[in-house]
């Protein structure tokens, strides 16, 4: 199974550091933790890749190799993920989307066909096996918050480490803050 994991682009906005970023040869501040901790859930047998669209583009090349596409996106990454819907769309290829956007809001999206809501622990087996049979479900819905312990290490050999000025950690589920392109605090 092939499976290019995407994280959409960040817009411009403070919160992107865009312009910061050039003063320590960096192109994005953070990786995407959640793709690389979905993918050590995923089969260590099948063929990964993530593209994030803060570091490079989305070429047809990506997506003509890939069985499936999975996403992850913040409320802020709306717009590219519209975008990284249309260009799956044209080319056939299902896309699997989870993450805070779209455990609060997947009724907005209808070019994408297969969502999975609130944490991926729990669902993982279900989706994996359901890829294999090639019948996913529109919906795979986690039934509570699993124990962070149970998570794995994120697959950091996806990334390149130079391309990022910080890299992320995760010990907890949630954010105390109330930031507004963010919607964690509505999931949890």
């Amino acid at each position: 199974m092939k499976v290019l994991l995407v994280y959409p682009e960040t817009p411009n906005t403070f919160w992107s550091f865009k312009h910061a970023l050039r003063l320590v040869s960096r192109k994005t501040a953070y990786p995407p933790l959640g793709l690389l901790t979905v993918a050590a859930m995923l089969p260590r047998e099948w063929e990964l890749r993530l593209v994030d669209l803060n570091v490079r583009g989305l070429t047809d090349e990506m997506l003509l190799w890939a069985d499936y596409v999975m996403v992850s996106a913040m409320l802020i990454q709306r717009e590219s993920v519209d975008r990284i819907a249309s260009l799956c769309a044209a080319r056939r290829k299902p896309v699997i989307a989870g993450g805070p956007l779209f455990t609060t809001s997947h009724e907005a999206f209808p070019a994408i066909p297969h969502f999975v809501l609130g944490e991926a622990e729990d669902v993982i087996p279900d989706l994996v096996q359901d890829m294999q049979a090639g019948a996913l479900r529109h919906c795979y819905q986690a039934p509570g918050r699993p124990d962070i312990s149970r998570v794995p290490p994120p697959r950091w050999d996806l990334i390149d480490f130079g391309d990022y000025h910080t890299m992320a950690v995760q010990f907890s589920r949630g954010c105390p803050y109330d930031c507004e392109f963010c919607d964690i605090v509505i999931m949890n």
